[in-house]
């Protein structure tokens, strides 16, 4: 018999009918990709507030950038602007020079004579002398935090570590000069005689045993630095897939063997960056290095057992000569142009060392 009064099953529109089927309804997507298909399908019906606030947020973002950079520029023309005139005044060698006359009797008498290679030397002494102490220190410390210890002991330990760089300055460098100098005295006085025919445990300027020497701010530093270096490295080894490392595990390697060949080659780039990082804070510390070395005066030698004055101390120890002298000012200046393009040279480095290494 034909379906013709609509009652036939699975084709009525009777909604009485036992045997008719529910109408199709359209699948409901969810409201994220439901926007992002009308606004391919339809490009006119996306908000216009949507579109003001994302200009809006392109150019702050913009404007943040540009005015960071236009920020260091500015200081850096301060820092030139300001420099020169002592620098055309100056009857000695800039770079190459350890003498340090910059009174304003000098500049009235045309006698000025200063130049930096003396605070060069200390600052890179002691930055790079720090350097080497604490990446390898570090790098194992954060290994053993990811990789070794338990959950109950690494959150507790990586907090301590990360509290060393609360610690301010001032307190590093007295606890240095009072307590550490005296402690590592007899090691001191065993390298410079032991080992002194090598030029950077030679016998320096000032008594080792005094410990008011670049090998006592260099260990100070080193210790300032381990916070940085620790915790960046701590976080880079964490981004390790986990999918190298169980390859590796399956292909029989050694827990030591899977950090060395995924962890490491994976976060070289960051160990480098944390690395220079903390050279940085080494190359401008000040009241640490300052307090160690105040009671040294240091040569044209490239011994850790002397002192001197590195580019922030002695600006810091200075302060006083120079207040209400512009000339005098202007010497002080220039050290701290040299300063500031040091640091720079030392990132130029850092980048070009882990872009290297990223794009290898």
């Amino acid at each position: 018999m034909d379906d013709t009064t609509g009652t036939g099953r699975g084709h009525t529109d009777n909604p009485y009918d036992p045997g008719a089927q529910p109408p199709e309804t359209p699948t409901q997507l969810p409201p994220e990709e439901e926007r992002e298909l009308d606004e391919q399908l339809h490009p006119g019906l996306r908000s216009h507030r949507g579109a003001t606030g994302d200009r809006v947020f392109s150019y702050l973002a913009r404007g943040t950038g540009f005015f960071v950079i236009a920020l260091i520029a500015g200081i850096g023309i301060s820092l030139i602007v300001d420099a020169v005139p002592a620098i055309a005044a100056n009857n000695a060698n800039f770079l190459f020079s350890s003498e340090w006359q910059v009174s304003q009797s000098n500049f009235d008498g045309n006698s000025v004579r200063f130049g930096v290679w003396e605070l060069f030397r200390a600052t890179a002494l002691s930055s790079v002398f720090a350097l080497a102490l604490a990446t390898p220190i570090a790098i194992g410390i954060a290994v053993f935090l990811v990789e070794y210890a338990p959950r109950q002991i690494s959150r507790p330990l990586g907090a301590v570590i990360d509290l060393l760089a609360a610690v301010p300055s001032i307190i590093f460098g007295l606890w240095g000069i009072y307590i550490l100098a005296p402690f590592i005295a007899p090691f001191a006085e065993w390298l410079n005689s032991s080992l002194g025919w090598f030029f950077l445990f030679s016998s320096g300027s000032t008594s080792v045993a005094g410990g008011g020497t670049v090998f006592t701010a260099g260990i100070v530093l080193a210790i300032m630095m381990l916070p940085i270096i620790t915790s960046i490295t701590r976080e880079v080894l964490r981004q390790t897939p986990s999918g190298q490392k169980e390859a590796a595990l399956a292909l029989g390697a050694t827990k030591w063997e899977v950090i060395r060949m995924t962890s490491f080659p994976y976060g070289r780039s960051g160990m480098i960056a944390a690395s220079m990082l903390a050279l940085g804070r080494a190359l401008g510390e000040t009241i640490a290095v300052m307090i160690i070395l105040s009671s040294a005066v240091g040569r044209l030698k490239w011994s850790l057992f002397e002192g001197g004055d590195t580019f922030a101390s002695k600006i810091a120890r200075d302060v006083g000569e120079f207040v209400g002298s512009r000339d005098t000012q202007s010497a002080y200046i220039a050290a701290g142009l040299v300063l500031f393009i040091l640091t720079f040279v030392v990132n130029a480095i850092a980048r070009s060392v882990a872009g290297g290494k990223v794009n290898g």
